[in-house]
């Protein structure tokens, strides 16, 4: 009987772990497309990075050399995410800045290294961009949004 309660008690708790409240809402943007419409549009770079979350090789982006003004849009839907004034030279090798443009950017926790951090997504299309860290400039945000330069197109503003 008392075999017959303990393996009760074990099932009842691991049911309960399991239960919707651990559930992870998925969360919708504006475009939606198949993995295979996306395969079809993007390089196997971009999809690595915007689609499966990928990171690119610290030091490879032609992007942290830009001192241009401009727009650094999203590479999938072309939607405006960062201001050339906002980047800096954070020395990590990947495009930084230390705000987004408001409401282009949307947030999620990522855990795949042992510990919490959190991710930047393209608002509209959910591309994945980087990381978001409080390391940046104390002067301004005290933000350093960590980019991938795969998943950004720069958009140079033309002088009238």
């Amino acid at each position: 009987m008392k075999k017959i309660f303990i393996i009760s008690a074990i099932l009842t708790l691991f049911i309960s772990c399991n239960g919707n409240a651990q559930e992870t809402k998925e969360e919708t943007f504006k475009v939606q497309k198949t993995e295979e419409q996306w395969k079809a549009e993007l390089t196997e770079e971009q999809f690595y990075i915007l689609r499966q979350a990928g990171t690119e090789r610290a030091g490879s982006s032609p992007l942290n050399y830009i001192k241009e003004t401009g727009v650094f849009k999203c590479a999938a839907c072309s939607t405006p995410l960062f201001k050339s004034k906002h980047k800096f030279d954070s020395g990590t090798g990947w495009p930084s800045f230390d705000r987004p443009i408001e409401g282009s950017v949307a947030y999620s926790s990522d855990r795949k290294l042992g510990y919490t951090r959190t991710e930047e997504h393209c608002a509209t299309c959910g591309g994945h961009l980087g990381h978001v860290f409080n390391d940046g400039p104390q002067k301004t945000t005290g933000k350093r949004h960590c980019i991938n330069g795969i998943a950004l197109v720069f958009e140079p503003t033309v002088e009238k």
